[in-house]
C-alpha cells in the first residue's frame, strides 16, 4: 500500500483516479475498522489540502471544509441555530478524538449512530463534492443512502458541507441517549432547530432523529404540526407517536427496537422543550 498527501485538491483527485485508493481525514473511523489486519489500499490524506480545513461564512451562509475537526466546530464563531451541532460536536469521542476527526468524514462513514447527522438536517445542510470534471452539491438528505452508504462515485472527495444562512432568532439544541454518559455509541439522539415567529410562536421546526434507522431521519409530520405553537406551550407534550411512524429501530446490543422508539419520543420531548426554553429565556 502507498501512502499519499497531496497539497493541492487537483493532485488529490488525480491521485483518487486509480481504483482501490481511499481518501482520509482524521482517520478515527479508519484505521480503527482495520483491526489486526495490514492496509491493502492506498491511503490519500487530504488534510494537507491548503484551505479544506476552515470554517468560513459568506452573507450568513457556513462553510465547513472537508477537513475541518469537531474541535475546530466548537471553536469556530456560529450562530445560535448551530448549537446542537456544537453539543454534538462535543459528543463525539472523547477530545483527542475531537481534535482529529472531521466532521466531513462523520458524513462519508455514514453510521446510523452517527452524531453530526441529525443536527446537519436540520441545519438543511448540503454536501459539496469534487470531481475530475467539476463539482456537485447533494443535500445532506440524499448524500447518505444506507448503513456505511453514500452517493460518493469513485475517485469523487468531499470537499466541505455548506449551510444556509439560519433564520433570524433560529436556535438549535441536541439529546443522545447511550448506555454511559461519555464515551459511547448511541442508542437514540434527537436534534431541533427552531425558528420563532410572531407573539412568541414557532415559526418552524426542524427535527432529526438518529440511529433508529439505517440513515437519520426528519420528521416531517411533527414539524408540520408545531407551526404556530406558543413557544411557552410545552412543546414537547405534543409529541405523539404517530408522529415517529418514519423511524424503523432495530434490535441490537445497545437496545430493543421497542427500548429505541420509547426512547427516541421521550428525547424529542425533552429537545423540544430545552430548546424552546433557551429561546424564551433569551427573550424574556
Amino acid at each position: 500500500m502507498g501512502y499519499y498527501s497531496p497539497r493541492s485538491l487537483e493532485d488529490a483527485l488525480n491521485l483518487a483516479a486509480a481504483p482501490g485508493r481511499r481518501i482520509i481525514a482524521g482517520g478515527t473511523d479508519f484505521y480503527p475498522a482495520q483491526g489486526d489486519r495490514p492496509l491493502t489500499d492506498d491511503v490519500i490524506d487530504i488534510t494537507a489540502i491548503d484551505g479544506l480545513r476552515a470554517i468560513t461564512a459568506d452573507n450568513g451562509a457556513i462553510r465547513i471544509g472537508a477537513a475541518a475537526t469537531w474541535t475546530d466546530l466548537v471553536d469556530a464563531p456560529l450562530p445560535p441555530a448551530c448549537d446542537g451541532l456544537k453539543m454534538a460536536a462535543r459528543e463525539v469521542g472523547g477530545v483527542q478524538i475531537q481534535n482529529a476527526a472531521t466532521v466531513a468524514g462523520n458524513l462519508c462513514n455514514a453510521s446510523p449512530a452517527a452524531d453530526g447527522v441529525p443536527p446537519l438536517l436540520t441545519l438543511d445542510a448540503a454536501v459539496e463534492v469534487a470531481a475530475p470534471g467539476g463539482r456537485r452539491t447533494v443535500p445532506l438528505a440524499d448524500f447518505i443512502t444506507g448503513n456505511r452508504r453514500t452517493v460518493l462515485a469513485p475517485g469523487e472527495i468531499v470537499t466541505a458541507i455548506v449551510l444556509p444562512a439560519p433564520a433570524a432568532g433560529a436556535r438549535g439544541h441536541f439529546v443522545k441517549l447511550g448506555a454511559r454518559r461519555h464515551l459511547v455509541i448511541s442508542i437514540a439522539m434527537v436534534a431541533v432547530v427552531l425558528e420563532p415567529g410572531a407573539g412568541g410562536t414557532v415559526a418552524a421546526a426542524r427535527i432529526a432523529v438518529g440511529a433508529c434507522s439505517p440513515v437519520a431521519r426528519r420528521l416531517a409530520d411533527l414539524e408540520a404540526d408545531l407551526a404556530g405553537a406558543a413557544l411557552d406551550g410545552g412543546l414537547g407534550a405534543r409529541v405523539a407517536e404517530g408522529h415517529l411512524a418514519v423511524l424503523s429501530p432495530i434490535d441490537d446490543i445497545r437496545a430493543t427496537a421497542a427500548y429505541r422508539r420509547d426512547a427516541a419520543r421521550t428525547l424529542v420531548a425533552r429537545c423540544l422543550d430545552a430548546c424552546a426554553a433557551e429561546m424564551t429565556e433569551k427573550t424574556a
